[in-house]
Parts: structure tokens; sequence; C-alpha cells
């Protein structure tokens, strides 16, 4: 589903970060540990078509993904990638309902109320989606993110940083929850991380 081959990207020429070759399928999960400074945001930010590398490949479904025009990536982006933010980055005016609908909106893809109902109940949050996301718990706010990085059933889902800021239990639920989900829509799923708890859930690791 995910393959990337002998990346790297150069901030300047005192600067530049060559990443490892790695693949991950569809139902699988993927870690990705590092210190600060190793290169984790900017590696995100590669696979999520933020920037563009200087050398090497990026495919999902064996499509070649490296070297897109801005339009082209964020069309890429909006249909076959999923992004959970470290920060939730909601529309503050709209209800919960909505921030999920707009991932459909800026997809150009039909707002599916459904869709947005199935999710809130398999995470949690049915009882919610008439709230402003402003008034929502910081673990409620977790889960709608994870919702609408799924909202258009993407090929592959991105966390960053899902599990910084949770204490152990917690830790496990949020992981548990985005191993469920990717699997349930058959996508595969990246976490960039530095909290080295993961390292007891997840096998597949790869440490920058």
């Amino acid at each position: 589903m995910l393959a990337c081959s002998e990346l790297s990207f150069s901030y300047n020429s005192q600067k530049t970060f060559n990443f490892p070759s790695f693949s991950c399928e569809k139902g699988q999960t993927l870690l990705i540990l590092g210190n600060s400074g190793t290169g984790k945001t900017t590696l995100l930010h590669l696979l999520a078509l933020l920037l563009q590398p200087k050398s090497g490949s990026i495919q999902i479904k064996e499509h070649e993904l490296a070297h897109l025009s801005a339009k082209e990536a964020a069309q890429m982006r909006a249909n076959h990638l999923g992004i959970v933010y470290q920060k939730s980055h909601f529309v503050s005016s709209l209800s919960v309902l909505d921030n999920l609908l707009l991932a459909n909106y800026l997809a150009d893809q039909n707002q599916s109320k459904e869709q947005a109902l199935k999710l809130a109940q398999n995470l949690g949050f049915a009882d919610l989606l008439d709230k402003k996301t402003t008034l929502l718990s910081g673990g409620e706010q977790q889960r709608v993110s994870i919702a609408r990085a799924l909202m258009n059933n993407p090929d592959v889902i991105l966390a960053d940083e899902p599990t910084s800021n949770l204490d152990d239990e917690n830790c496990e639920k949020v992981v548990q929850l985005l191993e469920n989900q990717s699997k349930n829509i058959g996508a595969a799923l990246v976490i960039v991380t530095h909290d080295h708890r993961l390292k007891n859930i997840n096998k597949n690791i790869i440490t920058l």
C-alpha cells in the first residue's frame, strides 16, 4: 500500500536527512520512532505530501507521489491520506458533525452523514455530534480527529504523536483505536512518535 525508498530531504547544505526504505501494507501498522531532531516531523511531512523530497520515492498503490505539483498533492492528500494531527485544528465555529463533513467537502466528495455517524458510534462520541469542538475534552477531541482522518476511507493513515500527552492506559487505548479503525477500512497505519512506550504495543518499528 505505502512504500518509500531512499528518501532524503535538505533544509540547507548543513541539514540533510536520509531516511531508511520501508513499506506498510493495508491493515498493517508501522511505528516510526525517533528523538527530537532525528527528522520525524520532516518524514511525516514528506509522507503527507507537504514537502517534496530531494531524492527518493514515495508510492501508494504503486503510484509515484514524490514529485507531484501542489494541486496534485492536495488532491491526493484529500482523497487517499488520513492525517491525525498532534493538534486537532478544528474549525471552532462548526459542530463536531460539520467538522467531519468538512473532510468530505475538501475532497470534493459527497458529504456523508451516514459515514460520520458510523465512525462516531465506533469511536464512542455519537452523542457529541451537535456540540462545538471547543466544548470537548482532550480525549474526545482526539477521537473526533481520528474520525475526521477516516471520513474519506483513506489508503494510508498518518498519526503524528497521538499518545505524547496521554497516561499509559489511554496511550494503549488510542493505539488500539487507530489500529482497529485502520483494519476496518483496509488502510496502512503509520504512527510517527518519540513515545517509546509504544515499543511494547507494536512490533513493526523503524527507529530514526
